[in-house]
């Protein structure tokens, strides 16, 4: 019998401690939180530095002084499927190896839940270059400033990427320059969507942050090989659309922290 009774006790323990921790986990997901979406930039599989020598597969020797790109249009989405879009008068962000306070992006007033993965774009959709110089905001003073447009009618860069190079064929540093925007009729932005490792959890108490890798190498170095001593500038043209498709597979995400 009182074999009986404790295990009668265990079971109405454990049931309450499932009510309790049911009740917890419904009263933590109403309200809003924040989440951080944080860009670390590689080279291949080496932690990326500025200025250091790079091997491609092309046998060039490749030192970067810029590495610049534009995160725009965040869309994040649970796990019942739902989406919640980052209000787009705050989406545009320039992400700059140089400035290491850029390689956060702190999202805020984001409604509590569990998130599964983004969306975000790199470059500035063209729905809102055509709203105008005005209808940009305060962004476009700050691509101005950063480097990132050519010029209003010429558009935003959505990527800058710079540097020096030697090849066999290329004895003294040779400077190269990889831009992409809207070239004549291509506009080249382009769309990332990644799945999160493990749950983003949400809360009015919790901030999560998603580390997100970047490797850089994959824009001239990825599926479509690009050679620098072909053509050491690259803004347009064929070659460009080759770097564009690259976009998407510079990026993965390597965890995600909940606290």
């Amino acid at each position: 019998m009182k074999f009986q009774l404790k295990n009668i006790l265990a079971v109405l323990a454990i049931a309450i401690t499932m009510f309790s921790c049911s009740n917890d986990d419904n009263e933590a997901i109403t309200g809003e939180g924040n989440l951080k979406l944080e860009f670390d930039n590689t080279y291949k599989t080496a932690d990326f530095a500025m200025n250091t020598n790079y091997t491609n597969s092309n046998a060039e020797v490749v030192a970067v002084s810029k590495a610049m790109y534009i995160v725009s249009n965040i869309v994040l989405t649970k796990e019942d499927g739902t989406t919640f879009t980052y209000p787009k008068s705050q989406s545009y962000f320039i992400v700059d190896e140089a400035t290491p306070a850029t390689l956060v992006l702190n999202l805020s007033n984001i409604p509590a839940g569990n998130y599964t993965k983004v969306k975000y774009g790199i470059g500035v959709d063209k729905t809102q270059w055509e709203a105008g110089a005005t209808g940009q905001g305060d962004f476009l003073a700050k691509a101005q400033t950063a480097g990132m447009m050519w010029s209003w009618s010429a558009g935003y860069k959505f990527v800058a990427f710079e540097g020096t190079f030697t090849s066999s064929t290329v004895s003294t540093a040779k400077q190269f320059k990889v831009h992409t925007g809207q070239t004549g009729t291509d506009y080249n932005y382009t769309e990332v969507t990644l799945d999160f490792p493990k749950i983003a959890l949400v809360r009015t108490t919790i901030t999560p942050q998603v580390h997100i890798m970047a490797d850089l190498s994959q824009l001239i170095d990825g599926a479509n090989k690009i050679s620098l001593s072909e053509a050491a500038t690259v803004m347009g043209g064929a070659k460009l659309a080759l770097v564009t498709a690259n976009v998407s597979s510079m990026f993965t995400i390597d965890h995600v922290h909940n606290d």
